[in-house]
């Protein structure tokens, strides 16, 4: 008996399911992506307990025949493919024909048919992969499909979901990513039968961005002229380096149409803003990129969520050609699908991982290297001279030190008794702030409420995460609530911060709780919310010599004044001894 089998069609089309269908949300990337190829103008979504239970897709597209929409529940049934030469030349969003007999081999599966043309439409049900009725429906041109209870035959699959609130942020995400690649096209969902958004067409990219991202940030955005190389165009939007945060998920790329992530084009965004942003930060982008077909490989990821670029620094040149051109003080504007009648300011000088703008007033300079090639600072800002500070001006717990000046408005330049002594105020403000807060743990944390509650619009999957830490947040002082829709309202923050610019310190706050690589069980400690928070309100500390003497105080105040509670040094010292080695001082 032969030990070598074919797979039975259902069980191959589980076996392919378990590559396409990861999560509801993928059903519904699936489903939408054949809706914009048969030409839709309109698709509307519903989903019941984050697509568990239900996943319904409606389009106004070109429908099928009796014959076509029976095809298309066949394994490697396409209408998009006729030879081998065609992979080469793909501009659909699916070609490959697996999408649909997946679905259907995992879910209870409904599809409602009609061409403009028809009297009549088609309804073929379908369960567990087994088509058990066609017949004759009425129905309005177009395609209606809904697969219900998802893995009900696969129980082990079923497990891994996760959250319903989850899972429908998930396929929220999916949806948005679709609506900007097709501005053109009017999108609608519907979780649980209440409406969570509905998007008119957009006559242009810069209008559907608008309708995503919000007013006030809309406002900041900066157009990247349409720029042509090698077969390559790319034009879009970014934000100022203000907004540059840690993870990737505000950045949304599309290659002919299609949703796509890739390190090539992530690099080329970064690299367009060195200089005015912090290492590891991302720049905030909405990116669409046309590319001759064969120049790509669309096909590489069983869910073509990843491409493969023939060649890839042409890529890069294009993006960073455009983002450099849209950087500049006078960028120009945008001439075709997003124009834009006024630019903003370029973007501000990153001072540390939170990518905090200074205020204007303080006169502070960022370092060189901080900034881009088209800006310029003095090497050594020059500081006045400063009566010397003796032990008994400082308090008795202080060490000797004698205050020289400031080293770039960064770093206090002092003199010990042994020689020379660095200190970082941010460090020690930190390491104070961080105390502050751990001898509050056992109590209440004080908070201060929000003169005015603070609005944050966020990506639906962080604000998914963020509503079910509310607890934990509200143990360190934070008071969070929905506003409605994907905004977040924070009605306080712990009152030891004394955070002038709540929503500066927001931004960075939250993108370090939610996108640093930390085991989820532990992204919402209280110790780490502690240090989380003293780092964010340090950033936001301008140095002042005039504050050096109480900010001394606070810090020998401390248990551990000589770091912070990641072990970043708050002073360092150099002894005469080393100094004298390190100018030769003393050899023959």
């Amino acid at each position: 008996m032969p030990k070598i089998r074919v797979l039975s069609d259902i069980l191959a089309s589980q076996v392919a399911a378990g590559e396409v269908v990861e999560r509801p949300a993928s059903v519904v990337k699936e489903l939408v992506e054949n809706s914009l190829d048969a030409g839709a103008r309109e698709i509307r979504v519903d989903m019941d307990q984050g697509g568990a239970a239900l996943i319904r897709v409606s389009d106004d597209g070109c429908g099928m025949s009796r014959e076509d929409a029976l095809l298309s529940l066949e394994r490697h049934a396409t209408s998009k493919l006729r030879v081998a030469g065609d992979l080469v030349a793909i501009r659909t969003l699916g070609f490959r024909g697996e999408a649909v007999p997946s679905i259907a081999s995992v879910s209870r599966f409904r599809m409602v048919t009609r061409e403009a043309a028809a009297v009549a439409g088609t309804e073929i049900l379908v369960e567990g992969g087994k088509i058990r009725d066609v017949r004759d429906a009425g129905c309005a041109p177009g395609t209606m499909i809904e697969a219900k209870a998802l893995f009900f035959n696969m129980p082990a699959r079923r497990k891994f979901l996760r959250a319903e609130s989850t899972e429908a942020a998930h396929v929220e995400h999916q949806l948005r990513l679709h609506a900007l690649a097709a501005p053109h096209v009017r999108f609608r969902l519907r979780r649980d039968d209440r409406e969570v958004f509905d998007l008119p067409p957009a006559p242009q990219a810069l209008e559907r961005v608008r309708q995503l991202l919000g007013p006030e940030l809309a406002r900041e955005l900066i157009a990247l002229p349409l720029t042509h190389g090698n077969g390559i165009a790319v034009e879009g939007f970014v934000l100022p380096a203000t907004h540059a945060r840690k993870g990737r998920r505000h950045q949304c790329v599309f290659l002919n149409g299609r949703p796509v992530e890739d390190a090539v084009i992530s690099r080329a965004l970064a690299e367009g803003f060195r200089g005015a942003m912090a290492d590891g930060l991302h720049p905030a982008a909405w990116l669409w990129i046309d590319l001759e077909p064969m120049l790509v490989d669309v096909n590489v990821h069983p869910a073509k969520r990843e491409v493969r670029f023939h060649r890839p620094v042409d890529v890069r040149d294009a993006i960073l050609e455009s983002v450099l051109l849209g950087l500049r003080p006078s960028a120009p504007v945008l001439p075709q699908r997003a124009a834009v009648s006024v630019v903003p300011e370029v973007p501000a000088v990153a001072w540390a991982a939170g990518a905090v703008r200074p205020p204007v007033a303080t006169g502070l300079r960022a370092p060189q290297a901080m900034l881009p090639e088209w800006q310029s600072a003095p090497a050594l800002a020059a500081t006045p001279a400063l009566p010397e500070i003796t032990t008994s001006q400082q308090g008795g717990g202080v060490p000797d030190f004698r205050i020289l000046g400031m080293l770039h408005q960064r770093f206090v330049v002092m003199e010990s008794a042994d020689g020379l002594v660095l200190f970082d105020p941010k460090a020690a403000r930190e390491r104070i702030v961080y105390e502050n807060l751990l001898r509050q743990r056992d109590g209440t944390v004080a908070s201060q409420g929000l003169l005015v509650p603070v609005l944050l619009e966020m990506d639906p999957r962080d604000l998914d995460l963020l509503l079910r830490e509310r607890l934990s947040l509200a143990d360190a002082g934070i008071e969070v609530e929905s506003f409605g829709g994907n905004t977040v309202q924070i009605r306080a923050l712990p009152a030891c911060l004394g955070i002038e610019d709540p929503r500066l310190f927001l931004g960075g706050l939250l993108d370090e709780l939610l996108h640093d690589p930390v085991p989820g069980a532990s992204r919402f400690t209280f110790e780490r919310l502690a240090r989380v928070l003293a780092k964010r309100a340090a950033v936001l500390v301008e140095p002042r010599l005039a504050e050096v003497r109480p900010l001394l105080a606070e810090l020998f105040a401390c248990e551990l004044p000589y770091c912070t509670a990641d072990g970043r040094p708050t002073l360092t010292e150099f002894s005469l001894r080393e100094l004298e080695r390190r100018l030769g001082i003393g050899k023959s």
